[in-house]
């Protein structure tokens, strides 16, 4: 490895995968590793208690930007690497993504090719939220319009991973950054508990004037990529979206996507009716969103 390189893990009851995750980093030269955990439940950091880490118990659950900012914080280089804790890298996908930082000045963030263990690809290319595409979710237009990118914020064409793209974000499942350009943009936005949080940073990102790059060489193991937010997430998930919404757009734009995301979580509960998980949690969205919009709670 050319250029030094931290490597953040943030651990959340992550005792099943965690090990798999650090221990191959722990192994790579001038990679420097640190565990972030978020008073987990299953005593998670046990299990890389002998690896040549540094583990941080951060003392509450503040959300993946928050374990995420103690992290980078310790350390110094000029690389940082953002990886989930059912993840997994290997040296060579690693050296692929700092090369494009080392060639590429413009470039502040890098995401790999994701897979699932199965192999099948996981759709980590995105657009922002707009008002388009929360109403087209909302109206279930993304489903027929695939290709229409104001419908879509996930970049689903399988040919579009088969090169190198600078797309507007990328999952923050796996991330290499430019530490300087984090200390500009000041780390991650703690208002996003969780989601969101990805999507945000590269918007400011962004807004300095860097660009977000694809590397589809790089490739990166996710055990949970291609799963969807469970049910009890759901508001978690509509909360995230509304902060975002007050971040990055005017008052009219807020207002829109708030009636959208509205619509979205009503649409969504009554095509899950039968499903009571499912329609519970999108109940709860609806409320979130609500309590959101009108500071009810």
């Amino acid at each position: 490895m050319s250029t030094p390189i931290d490597a953040v893990v943030v651990s959340y009851n992550s005792r099943d995968t965690l090990r798999a995750c650090v221990s191959p980093l722990a192994s790579l030269p001038d990679v420097s590793v640190t565990v972030v955990d978020n008073e987990s439940a299953d005593d998670s950091l046990a299990v890389i208690a002998d690896l040549p880490v540094t583990r941080i118990a951060s003392g509450r659950n503040g959300g993946f930007g928050f374990g995420c900012n103690i992290g980078i914080a310790r350390g110094s280089a000029p690389f940082v690497l953002l990886l989930n804790p059912d993840a997994r890298i290997d040296e060579a996908a690693l050296v692929r993504m700092a090369a494009v930082l080392e060639s590429e000045p413009q470039v502040a963030v890098v995401g790999p090719r994701i897979v699932g263990t199965d192999g099948v690809l996981f759709h980590s290319m995105r657009r922002y939220q707009r008002i388009g595409s929360v109403w087209a979710t909302a109206l279930f237009l993304h489903r027929v319009l695939t290709r229409a990118a104001w419908a879509n914020e996930i970049i689903r064409q399988p040919e579009a991973y088969d090169r190198a793209a600078y797309p507007e974000w990328v999952s923050g499942a796996c991330m290499l950054i430019r530490r300087s350009v984090l200390e500009q943009v000041e780390g991650f936005d703690e208002g996003f508990f969780l989601y969101g949080e990805d999507m945000d940073l590269c918007a400011r990102v962004h807004a300095l004037g860097y660009r977000v790059r694809f590397e589809p060489a790089a490739v990166v193991v996710h055990e949970g990529g291609r799963s969807a937010a469970r049910t009890s997430l759901y508001a978690v998930l509509a909360r995230s979206r509304m902060v975002f919404a007050r971040r990055h757009s005017n008052t009219a734009s807020v207002l829109a996507q708030c009636l959208g995301l509205a619509v979205g979580a009503t649409t969504h509960a009554l095509a899950t009716a039968p499903r009571r998980a499912h329609r519970r949690g999108h109940a709860a969205a609806l409320r979130a969103i609500v309590a959101e919009c009108f500071g009810t709670a």
